[in-house]
C-alpha cells in the first residue's frame, strides 16, 4: 500500500502558496518543498517492495485492456511485455538486437523471405499448457480476422497473402504465408526481402495467445472477450497477472511455467495508473516508487539538481505530433493543415512547456541510424497566413469551429493550450480544447470523431518504416481519414527490396509526399524523462525503452 497525498492543485490552492505562485520558478519551487512535510513514512513501500523484490512502476493511466491484439498503446505495451513473450526477446543493453524468446533457434533462406523458427519444447502457458506453433497459427489467423478491428493487423502484412486475408479478399487462411510443419516449427513466408524480421517479432501484435483460453470465452475474431480477466488471463511470459485493481494497481508476478524461470531477477511488478504526474513525482521523492512514467516538465530541472543519480533523460525513438482529421470540414484542404503547421513554434514549445531536451521535428522521421532526417516542417507564420488566405479564410475568417481533443493530464493541457495561443496569434484561429481520460481519448481518437487530436509515435522496431506503414489505407492508427495510393505504392516498393540504400531513398520519398500533404502536424522528436530508484538494477538506456524485466534485480542501494 502507498500514502495517499494531497494533490498539486490541493496544494497550490493554499493562500500563502497561491501568492508565492506570482513568481513561476519561486511557486513551483516552494510547492515542492511543501510536499517533504508529507514524506514521513518510517518504512517506506519501496524499502518493503525492494526486499520482497517487487518492483513498483507508475504507468500513467489506465490500461484499456490487456489483450495483445487489441490494445495499441504505450502503457498497455509496459504491462503485456512482462506477461507474454514472442519470438524473440529485446536484448537488455543493445539496441536493435535480440536474445531468443519462445524460439530457441532462428533461420532464414539467402533471400531473407522464408523464415523458420524452431520452437522450445519446453515453452508451456501459464496454466501448464504447452505452447505450440499452433498457438502462433491461430495468433496470426485471430489478429487478420476483420471482425477482431485489431489497430496492428498492418504488422504482419509482410507475411504473403496477409493484407488480402485482412481485407477479406480470401477467406481462406491456408493460402497465408505461414505454417506450422511439426508442433515445435513455424514456417513464415514474407512478401519479400526482410532482414530485420526478427526485430519486428518483439513487438507485442506478433506474440502468441493461448488458442484452448481465448476460444473458451468467446470466438477468433471476438474483441474484449472474458480470456483477459484477472481470473481467466492465462500468459507464457516471465511473470503472471496476480491482481488487477481498476485505477489502483496491475501486479504481476513471477510465473512457474515460465521456460526460463530460474533466471528471471525479481518476484513481481507492481503498475501504478497514476494519471498526474506531480503526485507521481511526489511519490517518487517519498519512496513510493521505483521508476515514474514521466516527469511534469516544471520538475525536469529540480529533479536534476536534487535527485542527480536518480534523473535519466535518454533519446527515444518517437515523434509527437498532431492529427488532422482530412473529412473535417477544416481540414479537407492541405493547405490549411500546413497553415496550423507552419504557425507551431516548436522552439518555443520545447523550451517553455516540453522541458526535456526535446529536438524540434523537421519531419516524421526522427534521425537516427543512416537514415538522414527530412526538413519540410519549420515555423513559418507569414507563408502560413498566405497558405490559409488562399484556402478561403484569409485571417481565419469562414473557417468551421475548430475542437482540439487531448488527454486529461496536465502536461498535455499546458501543450494544447500553448498551441491554441500561436495559433490565434498567427491565424487569428480560436481552437476549443477538449480533455478526456485515456481510454475515452482513444476511443474517440480511433472512431475519428475530432478535428485535431493530439498524438505520438514510440517506434515499434529500429527501422524507419514503423513511422510510415500506419499511415495506409485502413490502417489501425492512421485514424486522419487520409490516404494516398502514389505513398502506398513506394511502401509495396519497399517490401520489395533487402537492398538499404534504396530501401532508404523509397522511404525517404513517401516521408517527403507525406509531409507535404500534412495529415499530421509533427512538432518533436521525444525524450525520455523519468525518475529511476538506486535499488533497481539491471536497466540499461534503451532507444524504444523495452526494457525486459527477467534481467532486472532489486537490492538496496548503499
Amino acid at each position: 500500500m502507498y500514502m495517499v497525498f494531497p494533490s498539486i492543485q490541493e496544494i497550490l490552492e493554499v493562500p500563502r502558496i497561491r501568492k508565492i505562485l506570482r513568481d513561476p520558478l519561486r511557486g513551483v519551487l516552494t510547492a515542492i518543498a511543501c510536499l517533504s512535510l508529507w514524506s514521513c513514512e518510517a518504512t517506506t513501500s519501496v524499502e518493503v517492495a525492494t526486499e520482497k523484490e517487487v518492483l513498483i512502476m507508475g504507468n500513467s493511466s489506465e490500461p484499456k485492456g490487456l489483450d495483445p491484439h487489441v490494445v495499441s498503446g504505450v502503457l498497455e505495451n509496459n504491462i503485456i511485455r512482462s506477461l507474454f513473450e514472442g519470438l524473440v526477446i529485446e536484448h537488455h543493453s543493445k539496441n536493435g538486437e535480440y536474445l531468443p524468446g519462445v524460439a530457441e533457434k532462428v533461420e532464414r533462406d539467402e533471400n531473407s523471405t522464408v523464415w523458420t523458427f524452431h520452437l522450445r519444447k519446453e515453452a508451456r502457458w501459464s496454466d501448464g499448457h504447452p505452447l505450440t506453433s499452433e498457438d502462433f497459427m491461430f495468433s496470426f489467423e485471430r489478429i487478420l480476422t476483420p471482425s477482431l478491428a485489431s489497430d496492428y493487423s498492418f504488422m504482419l502484412y509482410y507475411i504473403k497473402g496477409a493484407e488480402d486475408f485482412h481485407k477479406g479478399k480470401t477467406t481462406d487462411f491456408s493460402e497465408v504465408g505461414v505454417s506450422a510443419p511439426d508442433p515445435h516449427t513455424l514456417v513464415v513466408k514474407l512478401l519479400g526481402p526482410l532482414p530485420f524480421l526478427p526485430e519486428i517479432t518483439k513487438h507485442y501484435t506478433w506474440f502468441p495467445v493461448p488458442k484452448h483460453i481465448v476460444l473458451k470465452h468467446g470466438k477468433i475474431g471476438e474483441p474484449f472477450t472474458d480470456w483477459t480477466k484477472p481470473e481467466n488471463l492465462v500468459c507464457n511470459g516471465s511473470f503472471k497477472l496476480k491482481s488487477w485493481q481498476i485505477n489502483d494497481h496491475i501486479e504481476v508476478e513471477r510465473n512457474p511455467e515460465y521456460w526460463d524461470a530460474r533466471n528471471v531477477g525479481i518476484n513481481g511488478i507492481r503498475f501504478l495508473p497514476i494519471n498526474n504526474s506531480y503526485t507521481e513525482t511526489r511519490m517518487f521523492a517519498s519512496n513510493q516508487l521505483h521508476i515514474t512514467y514521466r516527469v511534469p516538465p516544471e520538475m525536469i530541472a529540480y529533479s536534476g539538481e536534487h535527485y542527480p543519480k536518480n534523473l535519466r533523460t535518454e533519446p527515444w525513438i518517437g515523434t509527437y505530433f498532431i492529427r488532422c482529421n482530412v473529412d473535417a470540414k477544416a481540414f479537407t484542404d492541405k493547405r490549411v493543415r500546413k497553415a496550423f503547421s507552419m504557425t507551431i513554434d516548436q522552439k518555443s514549445i520545447i523550451d517553455n512547456v516540453t522541458l526535456g531536451k526535446q529536438l524540434p521535428a523537421t519531419g516524421l522521421v526522427p534521425a537516427f541510424g543512416d537514415y538522414p532526417a527530412s526538413t519540410p516542417v519549420s515555423f513559418d507564420p507569414e507563408t502560413a497566413k498566405k497558405l490559409l488566405a488562399e484556402a478561403g479564410y484569409p485571417n481565419g475568417e469562414g473557417l468551421p469551429d475548430i475542437e482540439f481533443l487531448t488527454t486529461d493530464q496536465d502536461s498535455a493541457k499546458a501543450l494544447a493550450e500553448a498551441l491554441q495561443a500561436m495559433w490565434l496569434e498567427h491565424l487569428g484561429v480560436t481552437v476549443k480544447i477538449r480533455q478526456l481520460e485515456w481510454t475515452t481519448y482513444l476511443d474517440t481518437m480511433f472512431k475519428q470523431e475530432y478535428d485535431l487530436a493530439a498524438g505520438g509515435w514510440i517506434g515499434d522496431y529500429l527501422d524507419p518504416l514503423t513511422f510510415l506503414d500506419m499511415w495506409i489505407e485502413g490502417g489501425g492508427n492512421n485514424r486522419t481519414g487520409w490516404s494516398n495510393e502514389q505513398f502506398e505504392a513506394l511502401l509495396d516498393k519497399v517490401q520489395q527490396t533487402g537492398d538499404q540504400a534504396t530501401r532508404y531513398r523509397l522511404l525517404k520519398e513517401a516521408e517527403e509526399l507525406f509531409l507535404e500533404e500534412r495529415p499530421v502536424l509533427p512538432i518533436y522528436w521525444y525524450t525520455r524523462n523519468y525518475l529511476i530508484s538506486e535499488d533497481v538494477r539491471g536497466w540499461n538506456p534503451l532507444i524504444l525503452d523495452n526494457h525486459p524485466y527477467k534481467f532486472l534485480k532489486l537490492k538496496a542501494a548503499d
